[in-house]
């Protein structure tokens, strides 16, 4: 068995922890392990082999986090959950039976787990298409429901209202949609070409012209732009007549809000989840996350609080599914706050804003050993680079020269440069930029390593 994990989604819900480059399946809220991470060593001890879907941008943050050996097929853009699937089947031996989980939900009884795969196994073994349905525990209308008779799915229900739910919950035969499939891959494409033929004509052609390396596959811009797109659900799942769900029991959360974060981290005797910058007084069931700053609450209840460094969340308890309205506004205001944090993990290293205004921005860049930027200019902004550690190999322009610390050097707006670290210790160094526009997307890759 093959274990197909999709990364795609940016986690919006879970603004600001998770943004568009650090979504929150990589984000490490469980005794310092991400979900990604909890994910790999659930469905190891299943299956045989681990094929990664990721957005490219993402690519090197799963690389990071990855515990043992996978194949990558990396995206340039998502096309959802239909093309992504797809691409992965097309790569996979037709008989070859797949499970195919998202990268960000928290799965606590394994047990049930495990025996919940068996019999998708089964299933899937008899040329099923097989889902897996989440026993409800209360009436939610955040997630899609299956209408089943035992093993037999009769329908697939949008988001329910409130009512609708309780409904559901009261006639026992309702489960939530988990996302989460098993299939032989082959069988699988057949659907997909049956149902819905303009998806799996355009995941072919991608498939047929991605570059392919030993352990990635990197599928065009162009031709994945040309892919519809559509959710497994939609393409298939409800078209099918061969599909079969599991009911499964098997303490399930997909960590959609800072709600259903609240219920799964420790709590100290009142309720607060448990965090040492948190100082209590009289404060009961609160959400504190915090990493740096102390916080102080009195006599206050049924809050979330999440502080970052460059962006502060406080909500009703309840509320938190309006998080992405926020995000949303933030959008409209073309602010990096949806995108970045104010460190950034990059390919080659880290940068983190230490200051910035209108017309200037100030930056520490950690380049790791045989690590290099891309090759690059800039069209608004100068920039200049004092090291503080390490050595430096500094182009700009025709000339290339080491940089030591104490050393700086400055690049002209317009000038095509890079840095490389050709050494074995990181370099560090402090970036000032001054310019009209400090924008991250004022930059114009000319050649890079990392394929961006």
């Amino acid at each position: 068995m093959t274990n197909i994990i999709l990364c795609g989604g940016s986690g919006t819900r879970l603004w600001p922890i998770s943004r568009t480059l650090m979504p929150k399946q990589f984000v490490k809220l469980f005794d310092n392990r991400s979900l990604f991470e909890l994910t790999q060593e659930r469905n190891s001890s299943i299956c045989e082999e681990l094929y990664i879907v990721s957005n490219a941008e993402q690519y090197f943050l799963a690389i990071d986090q990855l515990e043992v050996e996978a194949k990558f097929l990396l995206e340039p853009i998502g096309r959802n959950t239909a093309p992504a699937i797809a691409l992965a089947c097309m790569d996979i031996n037709s008989d070859e039976i797949v499970l195919v989980t998202p990268s960000d939900h928290l799965i606590k009884d394994k047990k049930a787990y495990q025996d919940a795969i068996q019999k998708a196994n089964k299933l899937a073994k008899d040329d099923f298409l097989v889902t897996f349905g989440i026993t409800p525990s209360y009436p939610e209308t955040g997630f899609g429901y299956i209408e089943a008779s035992k093993e037999d799915v009769k329908s697939f229900k949008e988001k329910p209202d409130l009512q609708t739910a309780k409904e559901y919950l009261e006639k026992g035969n309702y489960y939530w949609n988990s996302g989460m499939f098993c299939f032989k891959a082959g069988i699988f494409l057949e659907e997909l070409k049956k149902h819905s033929p303009k998806i799996y004509l355009s995941c072919e052609k991608a498939y047929q012209e991605a570059i392919s390396s030993k352990d990635t596959l990197r599928v065009k811009h162009d031709d994945m732009l040309n892919i519809p797109e559509d959710s497994i659900d939609y393409a298939v799942m409800e078209k099918s007549d061969k599909v079969k769900v599991v009911p499964s029991d098997i303490n399930w959360s997909d960590v959609g809000s800072f709600d259903a974060l609240y219920k799964e981290l420790p709590k100290e005797k009142n309720g607060n989840t448990k965090n040492n910058k948190h100082i209590s007084i009289d404060s009961k069931n609160n959400l504190i996350i915090s990493h740096d700053r102390q916080i102080s609450t009195i006599e206050i209840e049924d809050l979330i609080i999440i502080d970052t460094p460059d962006a502060l969340l406080i909500s009703k308890k309840g509320s938190s599914q309006k998080v992405k309205e926020v995000v949303n506004k933030l959008k409209q205001q073309s602010l990096e706050l949806t995108i970045t944090h104010t460190l950034t993990h990059r390919p080659w290293g880290t940068y983190e804003v230490l200051l910035s205004h209108d017309n200037y921005k100030i930056k520490r860049i950690i380049v790791n050993p045989n690590k290099r930027l891309s090759l690059q200019k800039h069209y608004h902004r100068n920039e200049h680079w004092i090291v503080v550690s390490g050595t430096a190999t500094v182009t700009v322009e025709e000339e290339v020269k080491l940089i030591r610390p104490n050393e700086s050097t400055y690049i002209k707006m317009g000038e095509i440069h890079r840095l490389e670290n050709k050494g074995k210790i990181p370099v560090v160094l402090i970036e000032a930029q001054v310019g009209e526009y400090t924008g991250e997307d004022d930059i114009i890759r000319i050649e890079d390593d990392f394929e961006r």
